[in-house]
């Protein structure tokens, strides 16, 4: 059981922090995925200048707005159900990571490292994807809207039918080609 503020997820983007422990600008790899907590009783030693920076994650849709993508090692069935999503979503084969990785990088950050967002039609998009409305990140699910916070998602709310929010997860189309991401249990 998880509790307040506790995420279901961790992720990675490389190492976050240099040599004297200071966070850098820039992270240090183009493979930013998302972990289960516990697998096969691996321990790390948290937060190590120079070496991989553990993020953690409320729930897999809060990983996937910010560009990460399911592990292909300790959560292959999602990372699978993730690239068929993909494929039926964007044509082509089956992806491997790399090309994931490469595309998701780009559809989330600018050249200077700014997070990308555009607009689309509150009707077009899917469960799980994240929004951004009057500057608060909001999670779309079954026509409503549900307040983002570290400590987990509010009361869900309507949502206004002309509405055109911009929308922050790289992936939306792989949601709306049926990837469903694990997510928090809330009240809403």
């Amino acid at each position: 059981m998880t509790g307040p503020g506790q995420g279901l997820l961790w992720g990675n983007r490389g190492s976050l922090l240099g040599p004297a422990g200071r966070p850098t600008r820039k992270p240090s790899t183009r493979a930013w995925f998302c972990c289960v907590l516990e697998f096969k009783g691996w321990r790390r030693v948290r937060w190590q200048p120079c070496l991989l920076t553990e993020l953690y994650f409320l729930d897999e849709a809060t990983a996937l707005a910010v560009g990460h993508r399911p592990c292909g090692a300790c959560r292959v069935p999602d990372y699978q159900r993730f690239q068929r999503s993909w494929a039926n979503a964007l044509g082509g084969g089956l992806p491997g990571a790399p090309e994931i990785d490469g595309r998701l990088v780009a559809d989330q950050r600018t050249p200077e490292g700014r997070q990308r967002a555009f607009r689309a039609a509150v009707g077009d998009l899917p469960d799980g994807a994240f929004v951004r409305l009057d500057g608060e990140a909001e999670l779309v699910r079954q026509g409503r809207w549900l307040p983002w916070s570290m400590a987990g998602y509010g009361a869900a709310r309507a949502v206004a039918p002309g509405l055109r929010p911009d929308v922050l997860t790289p992936a939306v189309r792989v949601l709306g080609a049926g990837y469903a991401p694990v997510l928090r249990p809330s009240p809403g």
